[in-house]
């Protein structure tokens, strides 16, 4: 469980983050969002004992990470992918983290199996690496003290589709196994499929939070048919709401199976049938950080 209470971090007269209170629970991935400069990389430094607060708390299991014994067994953390040695190859960075950690040197090579960096990557100079793989590095690096926290900032940075889908995954799995995730992230959309709560900072203040269908709505569905008029007039008469669509077709307040049945008892033939409106955190979030944008 991350709690952060009443957070508040000034540098001279400049407040970065005002009075910040969020949670994070086990089994949940909550997206924490804000332009730049909101104070989210602020924030995270506090929880990962690189900052020390001005006043409030932000603890991980009731603890001050600098109080957390062997704290990277505990929670890992990826906040800048850029800051490994250019020098040392991934193997040897793992292999003295691991060391560091107490850990057999066997974990190391599970890691790099996990995040997809083969035996010939992993012996590269890390100098000579994409920004794809310094990710793959640092995710490696979070999970090789087996957490149950992990703390990311921008973690798909640099990877291609195919790597964002792993990611997602990785950390869907890692939640469902009852890990507690943070994640910041611009890349809405990722957000949008992956975030069970949302956290929106903006000018280092919470705008919004909660879950993440409370704030943005549940999805509705995008429907064509053979005969839209007697489909929208079953899914009236169903107590479901509808209106023609600008995309064509029809806009259903209801899950797409519902829509399905109704369509089947009216016997109409559907020739699609979507999940709606995918931009809603977009749009959310830019009404809600207008005023913080640069």
């Amino acid at each position: 469980m991350i709690v952060v209470d009443h957070l508040t971090k000034t540098y001279g007269g400049f407040t970065a983050v005002n009075d910040v209170s969020f949670t994070c629970a086990p089994g949940r991935v909550v997206g924490f969002l804000g332009p730049n400069g909101a104070g989210k990389s602020t924030t995270l430094r506090v929880l990962t004992g690189l900052t020390p607060a001005t006043s409030g708390s932000a603890t991980i299991g009731g603890h001050l990470y600098r109080d957390i014994p062997n704290p990277a067994s505990q929670v890992g953390s990826l906040l800048d992918a850029s800051a490994f040695h250019d020098g040392r190859t991934a193997r040897e960075t793992l292999r003295l983290s691991a060391t560091t950690m107490g850990l057999p040197a066997a974990r190391v090579d599970q890691v790099l199996s996990m995040v997809g960096l083969t035996p010939d990557e992993a012996r590269r100079r890390i100098g000579n690496y994409s920004l794809g793989m310094r990710q793959r590095l640092g995710i490696a690096n979070a999970l090789l003290g087996d957490p149950r926290v992990l703390i990311l900032d921008e973690p798909v940075n640099g990877l291609d589709p195919a790597g964002i889908h792993w990611m997602r995954q990785l950390l869907r799995g890692f939640a469902d196994g009852g890990g507690t995730v943070l994640l910041s992230s611009h890349l809405l959309h990722e957000i949008e499929l992956i975030a069970d709560d949302i956290v929106v900072i903006g000018n280092g203040a919470v705008v919004a939070q909660g879950p993440k269908d409370s704030l943005i709505g549940e999805p509705g569905t995008q429907v064509r048919s053979s005969d839209d008029a007697a489909l929208a007039q079953a899914l009236t008469a169903a107590g479901v709401g509808v209106r023609a669509s600008t995309e064509g077709g029809l806009y259903v307040q209801a899950p797409a199976d519902v829509v399905g049945r109704v369509a089947l008892d009216a016997r109409v033939a559907l020739s699609e049938l979507r999940t709606a409106g995918s931009g809603r955190l977009e749009q959310m979030y830019l009404q809600l950080t207008a005023g913080a944008q640069r």
